[in-house]
């Protein structure tokens, strides 16, 4: 979430500073205040508020994008069949796996997206929520990625452009001024309503995870107003390529979710532990860098591998690729290992001091244990009438 909210500030400074010129930090600033301020009293409700501002400002920013484009773009078709965009090639299947596995995998990381799960009143509310999310998600994507072709058929960038990312506001900088100013203001309203979600998300793992929700809410709110000193300053000063940001994130949840997602199974939890998951995690991460290593024949580049320094968007480098094949696959094998090698010598431990073997034995709650839980929860159908009740 702190690459994600750095990530988020990166991209709106640079939003900012490509339309106007002017320097961002002081509408970073305010952002951050802004979002501090309500969501320290509104919490996640007021998060769900916003977020649906957020969605009615996608819609609205697509549609005026759209029409502004197609009046004020000029396409030369001549660019169209040489530019190669249109065709398929190895680059863009490699981006097909990596992308799909960057995605789903870092969703899972984020505390967004669960709490929102466990915000759903019943299943079905939640199946039609996600599947209304991701038909429209999907529309979005696909439009928002269109401005890359046109600002290469139009002549304003070319295929591998370092500025490709800045595609959409390249082509934005050509149009009327009133159009410019009127995506700068919803560009600030998405950014501000993603921004409070993730602050949102912090504070609530930070005071379950990190403190069992034993220290007060307001306090763990002001540690997160601390976190936001080093989040602008890393945004404006030093994050200058977000999508490497996001990818950091991605590698390292590529690494755990999947073996973590095991012990979602009653097939496989009953064995997995904890441990299992830290090994595995931790042994891919230590695989991309083997990888990397041997692949370009240096450890320094091993270890750039592990920030995905190079990138994604070369065709003949196989070094990203191959980190998110190793990370989840890896990860998933190590666990396996891990358990193996402790149910191993767990057995051993036991014959040879005569003690019960119970490596394979369900882990069950101790009485203690269920009664912290029930005091920092409540009881389960206390918890299912909170969240009926107070879900919006």
């Amino acid at each position: 979430m702190f690459l994600f909210m750095v990530g988020e500030l990166s991209a709106i400074s640079g939003a900012l500073e490509t339309l106007t010129g002017v320097n961002a930090l002081a509408a970073v600033i305010v952002e951050c205040v802004v979002t501090t301020i309500y969501t320290f009293f509104g919490g996640f409700r007021i998060s769900f508020i916003t977020d649906n501002f957020q969605g009615a400002c996608v819609l609205i920013l697509l549609i005026i994008c759209a029409a502004g484009m197609g009046s004020y773009i000029e396409i030369d078709p001549s660019k169209v069949g040489p530019s190669g965009l249109l065709k398929s090639n190895k680059l863009g299947w490699q981006l097909v796996y990596i992308l799909f596995v960057a995605i789903v995998t870092n969703d899972c990381f984020l505390s967004g997206f669960w709490l929102r799960t466990f915000a759903s009143k019943t299943d079905k509310d939640l199946w039609i929520g996600t599947s209304l999310a991701a038909f429209v998600t999907f529309v979005i994507t696909t439009l928002v990625g269109v401005p890359g072709f046109l600002a290469v058929w139009s002549g304003d960038l070319t295929v591998g452009d370092d500025e490709g990312y800045n595609a959409f506001f390249i082509l934005l900088a050509k149009m009327p001024r009133w159009l410019v100013a009127f995506v700068i203001i919803f560009c600030v309203v998405l950014s501000t309503c993603t921004f409070d979600s993730l602050q949102s998300a912090m504070v609530s793992t930070i005071s379950n995870d990190v403190f069992r929700n034993k220290l007060q809410l307001h306090w763990t709110r002001c540690i997160v107003i601390l976190v936001m000193v080093p989040i602008v300053v890393l945004a404006v000063k030093v994050a200058d390529n977000i999508l490497q940001i996001y990818l950091i994130a991605d590698l390292v949840s590529a690494a755990i979710i999947p073996a973590l997602f095991l012990g979602l199974s009653d097939s496989w939890f009953w064995f997995l532990r904890g441990f299992d998951i830290m090994c595995g995690g931790l042994g891919a991460l230590l695989g991309v860098f083997i990888f990397g290593t041997v692949y370009y024949g240096s450890a320094r580049e091993g270890g750039k591998l592990l920030l995905i320094w190079n990138g994604i968007y070369s065709s003949e480098d196989w070094g990203a690729f191959g980190a998110f094949v190793i990370a989840p696959f890896g990860g998933i094998l190590i666990t396996l290992v891990a358990a193996g090698v402790r149910i191993a010598g767990a057995y051993c431990y036991s014959k040879a001091t005569g003690k019960p073997f119970t490596a394979l034995e369900r882990v069950v709650m101790e009485e203690d244990e269920v009664e912290e839980v029930s005091t920092t929860y409540g009881s389960l159908e206390d918890h299912d009438k909170k969240i009926a009740t107070e879900s919006p």
